[in-house]
């Protein structure tokens, strides 16, 4: 089962040492990562996401990245979804049925206001104890949600189409 886990932070130097902390976390086996960002809103509105530089080996599937980036960027980081085909549909139906429904993505978008940062993080195999004990230092709003493994396969499936 993968945890979506978004934490929130007022300044985007403290979700940055976070994000480190993450990554250090994933090294120390604390954690398996199936997707990380760091999500930080400018002054103007703008939204940046960072992902780890490739060089950084954090152990993320092709598959994984992709399924989690889309899942990411369209149901959390648009704050509406007008009109959409019938596979987007879909997958945003499969994904509401998943725990990332409405109200999970409101708090998300209620966190990313502008000079504020958030990580996003997608994971498995969780320490809880000692993750929590390595991000306390950091505090932040906390936010998770769980995916089942067969959920997750269903949507990357959804994802990929007819091939």
């Amino acid at each position: 089962m993968s945890e979506l886990i978004v934490i929130g932070y007022d300044e985007p130097p403290t979700a940055n040492k976070a994000f480190k902390t993450v990554q250090q976390l994933e090294k120390d086996s604390v954690l398996k990562l199936t997707g990380l960002a760091l999500v930080s809103v400018d002054q103007e509105g703008e939204t940046h996401v960072d992902t780890p530089r490739k060089s950084e080996k954090v152990a993320v599937s092709a598959t994984a990245g992709a399924l989690w980036g889309m899942v990411f960027g369209m149901l959390i980081l648009m704050p509406g979804i007008g009109v959409v085909g019938a596979a987007v549909g879909g997958i945003i139906g499969k994904v509401s049925q998943m725990g990332v429904d409405k109200s999970f993505r409101e708090k998300v978008q209620s966190l990313l206001k502008p000079g504020s940062a958030a990580v996003v993080i997608m994971a498995t195999d969780i320490v809880d104890e000692k993750f929590a004990a390595a991000m306390q230092p950091y505090g932040g709003t906390v936010l998770k949600t769980s995916m089942a493994d067969e959920d997750e396969k269903e949507l990357a499936e959804q994802l990929a189409g007819d091939q």
